[in-house]
């Protein structure tokens, strides 16, 4: 009986070690992967370099409301940088509706916003919807991409 149960417990022990890098390189629960969302727009509005290269990356395209050009990375932290030196800071930021498809490693975030800031003693409302494209790299979140578009 001994024996049997030193061989049942090496068997757990050996599945549990072999399926642990499956399990590692899973996404995570959509709790983690919207604290990876948020984390992007604050840092954003903060100018946490580090941060924002940490989450967008180098391959990142944005395509923004009212704007011609899409942008990069180097746009995202130079907009970011930008804001930051204009004196601005976030006040409020709320995602009011939001819903995620899964595809693989690929999420997908629909949602809208509601952002408020505050320059030079004036706060500014802005709302809108965006579409922001997440993948799972190194055992992380990554942002690769959005789409955003202001209320009218």
């Amino acid at each position: 009986m001994n024996r049997k149960f030193e061989s049942l417990t090496l068997l757990v022990i050996l599945f549990a070690t072999w399926t642990l890098p499956l399990r590692a390189a899973q996404p995570t629960s959509d709790a983690n992967l919207l604290k990876v969302r948020e984390s992007v727009w604050r840092a954003w509005f903060a100018d946490d370099e580090q941060l924002l290269r940490q989450l967008v990356p180098s391959d990142t395209i944005v395509i923004s409301a009212g704007e011609k050009r899409w942008k990069s990375d180097s746009d995202v932290l130079q907009e970011a940088a930008d804001f930051h030196a204009s004196g601005a800071k976030l006040t409020h930021l709320e995602f009011p509706k939001t819903q995620i498809q899964h595809f693989g490693k690929v999420a997908v975030i629909w949602t809208s916003y509601v952002v408020e800031t505050e320059s030079k003693g004036k706060r500014s409302v802005s709302s809108g919807r965006a579409t922001e494209i997440f993948v799972w790299r190194h055992g992380r979140w990554l942002n690769p991409g959005w789409h955003t578009d202001a209320e009218k």
